[in-house]
């Protein structure tokens, strides 16, 4: 699903955001009390590599939601990523009000928390529900504007 022309941004060129059509599944986030390179509030590509080369490294370490987006496929595109939390923001600004319920963001807010957002009513979340609880991963990729 076409979402938007996201603009430039610091490195980062502008890209058209593409949105998979359906959630893959619910997923854990990650841990508690575990502390990434995730932290980018609108660079889903950076955070879910960060979340990727972590659990690489250290094979007692995952990232189910990251991982799931990572790997996730369709229509021949295997690039695909966890959204940060603006990327969903944008997403729920271009396609309206979803009823999706909660999605996972690469997003991570501090040790024991990630963001969240509800497509419903476009409400962003960090708060103690944590890194835990299962919810809705979309994965999305990027393709360059011209």
């Amino acid at each position: 699903i076409y979402v938007s022309t996201i603009a430039a941004r610091d490195d980062q060129p502008a890209y058209h955001l593409i949105l998979a059509e359906t959630d893959i599944g619910r997923f854990y986030w990650g841990h508690f009390d575990d502390k990434t390179l995730a932290v980018s509030l609108y660079d889903g590509h950076s955070n879910t590599a960060a979340l990727l080369k972590a659990a690489s490294a250290n094979p007692t370490l995952s990232y189910p939601a990251a991982q799931a987006a990572g790997s996730y496929t369709a229509d021949g595109h295997q690039d695909f990523y966890l959204p940060a939390i603006a990327e969903l923001h944008d997403a729920w600004l271009s396609l309206g009000d979803k009823d999706w319920g909660w999605i996972w963001s690469s997003s991570q807010r501090s040790e024991d928390v990630a963001y969240r957002q509800l497509f419903a009513q476009g409400v962003q979340y960090p708060d103690s529900f944590g890194k835990n609880g299962e919810l809705r991963v979309y994965p999305v990729r990027r393709v360059l504007a011209e």
